[in-house]
C-alpha cells in the first residue's frame, strides 16, 4: 500500500466540502486545530444540554436550561434604542417573558406571532421575581420540535464558531464516515462491549445523556483505544525494526560481575537481581536489546548498569555509558571506578574537555580495544570516536533522548544493545506512551542502609530558625544544599534570588563556607563550585535547580528548598533525593510562603507523607495532567484527541499487549486484521509507522 487508502479520502478532504462551511468558517475551524473532516470526527463534545420537552418551566429550578411549548402573547417593544424588547408567553402552567436585545420588531413579530404556539428552549432565569429566557437558543414551530435532540451535545468552540455551525459540520462528517474493517482483537471487543468504528463515532457525537460523555462510555472508550492502539502499533513496529536489525548475542561468563558483587559490602536487592537477570537474558539473545531501567532516586541503578557493561566485556566486547552533562559523566566515572578496579577492567572517561595528545591516545586505545568501558557525554558519538567492538550503550536520563536518537545511536557500532536509565519515576501509563517501543525493568526497592529523609514543611516566617539550625549543622561538620526558588522564567531574577541568599548566608555563616551555582555560570565555573562542595571545601551550596539531576555528595545531609510551593512534585522529589545518600540521618526542609493554596498544600503534604517516587508520580499526573508531567514539548509524548492518559491508563497497557501480539502473529500486516490496522495507521496519521511497514 503506497498511499492513503481511497476509503479514507472523504475524511481527508478540505473542510469546505462539508455543508455550510465557506472559506471564513474553515479558517475559524483551523484556529481550533480542525482542518479536515477527520479532525472534526475526532473532536468530541465535552458537555451536553438537556433539551427534553417539559410540561412547564415549573418542572425545573432556575437557573437551568428548559424546553417548553408556549402560547405567544403581547410584544412589549424596547423603551430605548438597544434596550430589551419583551415577548409575553404562557406555558401549560405559568407565564414567562422572552427577552431580546437589539432586536428588530418586525423580525420578532415574524418569529413569534401573537396567538400562535411555539416551542422555545433556552436558559431560564428569575430576574426581579419574573421568570425569563434571554435570547432563547431555539424557537421552533411545534411540528419542527422533533428535530431538537433531547440531549444536545456541546463542543469546544473558538472565535467565529457557534454550536449550530459545529453541529452541521459534525453531521456532514458523520454522513461521509466510511465503514472500516475491524482492527481490534475480536475477543477484546466482545469482552468490552465496544461498537464498530463507525457506530462508535456516531454514538460519541450523539450522546443520549451525561453518562455517554464519560471516558468509560463504550463508544468513547473504543475511540480512545483506537488512538492508543495506533500509537502502540507504531512503537511496536519501531521495536520490531530495531530487533530485525541484526543483534549480536553477548553471553556473559559471570566472572567480572561476580568479582564486583564479591567486593560489595551488601547483597543486591531483589529488584536489582531481577533487573540484572532480565538484562543479561536480553543481551544473550540474537535480537537487539532496547530496555528502559526505571528506578527511583537511590534505588541502585548504577550497579545494574555496571553489571550490564561488564557482561558486554565478558562477551569480548566494549561498553559505553552516556550522560547528559559533564558533571554527571564525571560522577558516573567516579562511582564506577572502584567497582571497575575490583573487576580488573579498564574504565576511561571522554568529554569535550579532552584535547590534543591525551585525547588522541584515548581514541587510539579505544579503537584498539584496550579500553573496556568508556563513560562520557554525547561526545562519545562524534565521528572520530571509533570502538573496536561496541556491544552495549547505557544512556542516562532518557527524557533528553527520544526514539529518533535511540535509532541514531544504534547506527554506531555493530548494532549495540541499548539500555536507558531514568531516575524519574513515570506513571505506568506515561511510561507506556513514551517508551512503548522498549521493554521495562523497574527498581522499586531501596538498597539496605539508606535511611528515609525526614521531611518538614516550614513557613518562611521561621527563616531565622532555619539559618540557626544550619549554622549548628555546619559547625558539626555536615553539609547542606540551599535551593533557591525559580522565579517566573527569567534567569536574571533567579540569579538575583540566588545571589541575595548567597550573600545573606555568607554574612551569617562566614566567608568560604558558602558556595554558589546558577544557570548563568560557564560549565567550568559550575564544575569548580561543585568540586569545592564535593570535596567539602564549601559546606553550604546555594543553587538554582541546576543540581537537580544525579549529583552525589554523601556528606550532604540537609536540603533546604526555598519557596517549595513554586516547584513541581517530581522536581521536589528529585531535589530531596540529593540527600540521604550517606549513613547519617538526613533532613529536607521545605520553606513555603503562607498562605498556601490548595494545590500547593496538597503537593507538599504528599511529599511529607511518602518517599515512594512512583506514588508521587501518579499523584503528579492526577494533579497536573500528562502533558505537564513530562513537559509535552520535549517529551515526544503524542497528543491524543480523544484518549486521556490520566483516566484511561489501563487501555494503554492493553493496547501495547495487543499491538505486539498482532505484529507477532502477522509481522507484515497482510491478514484481514493487519490490513484494517494499516487503514487505522493512515487514519491516525502515524507516518513513521507507515514508513516502517513500507520499508519492512
Amino acid at each position: 500500500m503506497t498511499g492513503r487508502p481511497p476509503i479514507l479520502f472523504p475524511l481527508f478532504a478540505g473542510l469546505e466540502t462539508l455543508p455550510g462551511i465557506g472559506e471564513k468558517t474553515a479558517q475559524a475551524f483551523a484556529q481550533q486545530g480542525i482542518a479536515r473532516p477527520r479532525d472534526m470526527a475526532f473532536t468530541l463534545p465535552y458537555a451536553g444540554v438537556d433539551r427534553r420537552l417539559r410540561h412547564s418551566i415549573r418542572e425545573v429550578v432556575a437557573p437551568a436550561t428548559v424546553t417548553v411549548e408556549v402560547l405567544v402573547g403581547a410584544h412589549i417593544p424596547a423603551r430605548r434604542k438597544g434596550g430589551p424588547a419583551r415577548v409575553m408567553v404562557q406555558d401549560a402552567a405559568t407565564e414567562l417573558q422572552l427577552v431580546f436585545f437589539h432586536a428588530r420588531p418586525e423580525a420578532l413579530a415574524k418569529q413569534l406571532p401573537t396567538g400562535q404556539r411555539r416551542v422555545v428552549s433556552g436558559k431560564l432565569e428569575i430576574f426581579d421575581g419574573i421568570a425569563q429566557i434571554v435570547h432563547p437558543d431555539h424557537i421552533l414551530r411545534p411540528e419542527e420540535a422533533a428535530s431538537l435532540p433531547a440531549f444536545e451535545p456541546v463542543y469546544p468552540a473558538g472565535a467565529g464558531l457557534t454550536q449550530r455551525l459545529i453541529a452541521r459540520a459534525v453531521e456532514g462528517t458523520l454522513a461521509r464516515a466510511p465503514d472500516l474493517g475491524e482492527w481490534i482483537d475480536p475477543a477484546l471487543k466482545a469482552r468490552e462491549g465496544w461498537p464498530d468504528w463507525r457506530a462508535a463515532l456516531e454514538a460519541a457525537h450523539r450522546p443520549g445523556g451525561m453518562a455517554d460523555l464519560a471516558p468509560i462510555a463504550p463508544a468513547r472508550a473504543r475511540l480512545a483505544y483506537d488512538e492508543f492502539f495506533a500509537h502502540q502499533l507504531t512503537l511496536a513496529l519501531a521495536r520490531a525494526t530495531l530487533r530485525r536489525g541484526k543483534g549480536r548475542a553477548s553471553c556473559g561468563t559471570g566472572e567480572l560481575v561476580g568479582r564486583v558483587l564479591a567486593a560489595l559490602p551488601y547483597a543486591p536487592t531483589g529488584a536489582q537481581a531481577r533487573a540484572m537477570a532480565e538484562i543479561a537474558a536480553d543481551m544473550a539473545a540474537e535480537t537487539r536489546m532496547n530496555r528502559l531501567l526505571q528506578g527511583d532516586v537511590g534505588a541502585g541503578k548504577t550497579l545494574v548498569a555496571l553489571a550490564a557493561l561488564l557482561t558486554a566485556v565478558e562477551a569480548g566486547g566494549q561498553g559505553a555509558m552516556m550522560a547528559p552533562t559533564e558533571i554527571l559523566a564525571r560522577q558516573h566515572f567516579d562511582n564506577l571506578a572502584p567497582l571497575a578496579a575490583a573487576a580488573g577492567v579498564r574504565l576511561e572517561i571522554l568529554t569535550g574537555r579532552d584535547k590534543g595528545a591525551e585525547r588522541a591516545a584515548k581514541l587510539a586505545d579505544l579503537a584498539a580495544g584496550r579500553i573496556a568501558v568508556l563513560v562520557g557525554t554525547h561526545a562519545l558519538f562524534q565521528k572520530e570516536v571509533d570502538f573496536a567492538d561496541l556491544r552495549l550503550v547505557v544512556v542516562d536520563e532518557q527524557h533528553r533522548f527520544g526514539v529518533a536518537q535511540r535509532m541514531e545511536l544504534a547506527a554506531k557500532g555493530a548494532a549495540p544493545d541499548v539500555l536507558v536509565m531514568t531516575a524519574t519515576p513515570i506513571p505506568r501509563s506515561l511510561a507506556l506512551a513514551q517508551h512503548g517501543d522498549m521493554d521495562v525493568s523497574v527498581l522499586d526497592e531501596k538498597p539496605p542502609g539508606r535511611k528515609p529523609v525526614a521531611t518538614a514543611l516550614v513557613s518562611l516566617t521561621r527563616l531565622p530558625e532555619v539559618v540557626a539550625h544550619l549554622a549548628r549543622a555546619v559547625a558539626d561538620g555536615r553539609q547542606a544544599y540551599w535551593v533557591c526558588p525559580l522565579v517566573e522564567e527569567s534567569e536574571l531574577v533567579d540569579l538575583t534570588a540566588a545571589e541575595d541568599r548567597f550573600a545573606a548566608l555568607r554574612a551569617t555563616l562566614g566567608e568560604g563556607v558558602v558556595g554558589l551555582v546558577h544557570g548563568r555560570m560557564t560549565g567550568a565555573e559550575k564544575d569548580a563550585a561543585m568540586a569545592d562542595f564535593i570535596a567539602g571545601r564549601s559546606r553550604v551550596l546555594v543553587a538554582t535547580t541546576v543540581i537537580e539531576v544525579g549529583v552525589n555528595v554523601p556528606n550532604a545531609t540537609i536540603m533546604v528548598i526555598e519557596r517549595a510551593e513554586t516547584f513541581g512534585l517530581a522536581q521536589l522529589h528529585q531535589l530531596r533525593g540529593r540527600v540521604g545518600r550517606g549513613a547519617a540521618q538526613s533532613t529536607c526542609l521545605m520553606l513555603y510562603q503562607a498562605p498556601l493554596g490548595d494545590t500547593g498544600e496538597r503537593r507538599l503534604k504528599i511529599l511529607r507523607d511518602t518517599e515512594d517516587g512512583f506514588r508521587i508520580a501518579e499523584e503528579d499526573l492526577a494533579m497536573r495532567g500528562a502533558g505537564d508531567v513530562i513537559g509535552t514539548a520535549q517529551s515526544g509524548l503524542p497528543r491524543f484527541r480523544i484518549g486521556d492518559l490520566e483516566h484511561q491508563a489501563g487501555l494503554m497497557a492493553v493496547a501495547q499487549t495487543d499491538a505486539r501480539k498482532l505484529l507477532a502473529d502477522d509481522p507484515a500486516l497482510q491478514g484481514p486484521r493487519g490490513q484494517a490496522a494499516r487503514v487505522l495507521l493512515w487514519l491516525m496519521e502515524q507516518d513513521r509507522a507507515i514508513r516502517l511497514i513500507s520499508v519492512g
